[in-house]
């Protein structure tokens, strides 16, 4: 049980898509090895023991299915994903919003999205005190499925910039 007060953000950027004739980027599906990799991403949060108590989710078809796999490795611990127009196209600053609108009684959020934007987001509020080796190998490369792990130590509202202490990065395989 952590004791030191801290909430646990985690960012996971969808699955690996595809690209079907005809069918516009919002309404990409997963290609066939993201649907292949996608529930590495459940089952590598279980094993660390992290449930999330709310999910946020970008309405786009990729990570839709992303959040579906993955809640279906986290079994009845999943909540009911929570799907937010606003994190399609988003930038860092849209998302950052997003998640500072987070009640305080959430203590682990997970928000699945898109690149740029987790990326982007990953950087700016990883703290000094975050783990170096996990830092840059997210600003280095960050695939599909790349999940970050933060530790936030104020209030969602307040969350802003060098102020979550970054735990981990992975990007989960079968």
């Amino acid at each position: 049980m952590d004791t030191s007060g801290d909430k646990t953000l985690i960012l996971l950027r969808h699955a690996k898509s595809d690209w079907p004739d005809g069918v516009n980027d919002h309404d990409r599906p997963l290609g066939g090895r993201g649907n292949r990799e996608a529930p590495a991403a459940g089952r590598w949060l279980v094993e660390q023991g992290l449930y999330p108590d709310m999910i946020l989710c970008s309405d786009a078809v990729r990570t839709r299915q992303t959040c579906t796999w993955v809640c279906s490795e986290l079994g009845e611990k999943a909540p009911t994903p929570y799907l937010d127009s606003r994190l399609y196209e988003a930038d860092a600053t849209r998302a950052l919003a997003v998640i500072n609108e987070t009640e305080e009684r959430v203590r682990t959020l997970m928000v699945v999205g898109h690149m740029p934007w987790v990326q982007d987001l990953g950087m700016r509020i990883a703290s000094v005190d975050s783990d170096e080796e996990a830092v840059v190998s997210m600003a280095e490369r960050y695939p599909t499925l790349g999940l970050q792990v933060f530790k936030v130590p104020g209030e969602w509202a307040s969350l802003d910039g060098r102020d979550a202490r970054m735990t981990h990065f992975v990007v989960p395989r079968p």
